[in-house]
This record gives C-alpha cells, sequence and structure tokens, in this order.
C-alpha cells in the first residue's frame, strides 16, 4: 500500500465528491491530500508541487467535468516527462466506463465506478501498488 505521507490530488467537479473521497483517503490514514475543481485547476496544483519539491504522487479525477475532463487532464500529465509517472485514477460512472476502458492503453492506474466505498478505494489503491513494484 501507499505509504502515509503519500500527497493525493482529487479532482472532481462535484465538492460533495471530493469531501467523500477526502474522507475515505482519511479514513485509510492519508492526510496529505489537495483537492481541485477540474484539470484547469489540477494541473497548476501539479506543476507547483514539482516546483517546490514537494510533488503530487497520486491523482484521482473525475472523468467528466467542464474545463479539462479527466482523461485530458491524464493526457497532459502523461505527456510531462515530470509527470507521466503519477498514479492515475479516474472515476466514473457505469454508462461511461467504456471511456475508462480505452484510457487504460493510454497510462491510465486504474478505474473506480461510483459509487465507491473505503473498501473498493483501498482495493484499487493496493492494486496500483502492486503494479507500481513489479
Amino acid at each position: 500500500m501507499f505509504p502515509a505521507a503519500t500527497r493525493f490530488l482529487i479532482v472532481d467537479d462535484f465538492s460533495t465528491i471530493r469531501k467523500i473521497l477526502k474522507k475515505s483517503l482519511n479514513d485509510l490514514g492519508y492526510t496529505n491530500i489537495e483537492e481541485a475543481n477540474d484539470g484547469n485547476t489540477a494541473y497548476p496544483i501539479l506543476q507547483r508541487g514539482l516546483e517546490l519539491n514537494s510533488p503530487i504522487q497520486f491523482v484521482i479525477s473525475d472523468l467528466k467535468m467542464p474545463g479539462m475532463n479527466g482523461i485530458d487532464l491524464m493526457r497532459a500529465c502523461k505527456n510531462n516527462p515530470e509527470l507521466k509517472s503519477i498514479p492515475f485514477m479516474l472515476t466514473s460512472t457505469k454508462s461511461e466506463q467504456q471511456e475508462l476502458a480505452h484510457s487504460i492503453k493510454e497510462g491510465l492506474s486504474d478505474f473506480a465506478m461510483k459509487p465507491f466505498n473505503v473498501a473498493d478505494l483501498k482495493g484499487k489503491l493496493g492494486r496500483v501498488w502492486s503494479k507500481l513494484q513489479d
């Protein structure tokens, strides 16, 4: 599992979803969490983390958002040599599952279908951690 000091970035246009994700991460022992309401807000946070030598280490982003959506944010990260190795998880509804499946080919670490709970999130984080250790 990821170390407790892991820096997370939650990106979702709904503050309620951000709060649920943040609480779920807190319940798993993670407290170093930043939030953004879309990719246009998130990307500068990722860049600032690099500049301050305190990089974001895991991104959990909604797929569909106004402005820059989750797939475009992931692509922007994967196209930046300094951000491309950050694990990236997209969240979505079942109706958008096909889009998520295509994103795996582009470097998506995992995805979670809404609604999900702490146990689901823990399982997903564990699976991504295991992939990174291989």
